[in-house]
C-alpha cells in the first residue's frame, strides 16, 4: 500500500477541520470539526503503523486511546454546549464574552476604601473573628 494516499486523505481532512474550527460560529460545528481533525490524526497512526509494520501494532493502540479521549471530549463539550444554549439562548461561540478581558485594568486610586477612616479599619482588621477584644 502507498502511504501517500492515506496522507493526502489526512492531510485533506485536517485541513477541512482547521477551517471549520477557524471560521465557524456554531459551538457544535466547532466539536465536529475539532472530531474531523482527530479521526485525520487516526488515519496517520493507522496508516504509519501499516507502512512501518510494526509488530507491537503502536499506531493502533495510540488511535484506540485517541478515540477514547475524543468520545469523552464530545460527551464533555455536548453537556457544556447544552448549558450554555439553555442558559444563553444561543451557541454562538462569539457571543459568549462574560469571561473576556475588557481590555481596562482598575487602577488602585479608583478602588476606594469602605471607610474613610484608616485608623478604624486598621482597629476592624486587628480584631478577632467574634468583633470582640479579649
Amino acid at each position: 500500500m502507498h502511504l501517500a494516499y492515506p496522507a493526502v486523505l489526512a492531510v485533506l481532512l485536517f485541513c477541512v477541520g482547521l477551517y471549520g474550527v477557524l471560521v465557524r460560529r456554531n459551538a457544535i460545528l466547532v466539536l465536529i470539526s475539532v472530531e474531523l481533525m482527530l479521526n485525520a490524526v487516526n488515519l496517520n497512526l493507522v496508516a504509519f503503523d501499516v507502512w512501518l509494520r510494526d509488530t507491537l501494532h503502536a499506531g493502533q493502540a495510540l488511535t484506540l486511546f485517541t478515540i477514547t479521549i475524543a468520545a469523552a471530549e464530545i460527551g464533555i463539550g455536548l453537556a457544556i454546549v447544552l448549558l450554555v444554549h439553555r442558559n444563553r439562548g444561543t451557541s454562538d461561540v462569539d457571543k459568549l464574552t462574560d469571561l473576556a478581558e475588557t481590555g481596562t485594568e482598575p487602577d488602585s486610586a479608583s478602588i476606594a476604601p469602605t471607610t474613610d477612616n484608616t485608623a478604624e479599619t486598621a482597629a476592624d482588621q486587628a480584631l478577632p473573628a467574634g468583633g470582640q477584644t479579649a
